[in-house]
């Protein structure tokens, strides 16, 4: 009879939590909550953003390309065949 009370006492707290978190959830209160720290972030990224800086691009012609040097010395493997080889 207790082992049933007690389960019973369970099974209502495990409700009773779960009905009080989404009613909270889904409260307007809640939701004007969220809505409006939503908004600030917005704001303050937009104050952020107007206050930068820009700075001038200095990155033109920095990269050189260099040819493949064309040794004919160099052996090309290949991972398979190094398995593969018996040497």
């Amino acid at each position: 009879m207790f082992k049933e009370l007690k389960y019973l006492f369970f099974i209502l707290f495990i409700i009773l939590t779960i009905f009080l978190a989404v009613d909270y959830y889904f409260s307007d209160n809640n939701k004007k909550k969220s809505y409006r720290s939503v908004k600030e972030i917005n704001e303050m990224i937009i104050s952020y953003s107007e206050k930068l800086i820009l700075l001038n691009n200095d990155t033109d012609n920095v990269v050189k390309y260099v040819e493949k040097n064309l040794d004919n010395k160099k052996k090309n493997h290949s991972f398979w065949k190094l398995i593969n080889s018996d040497d």
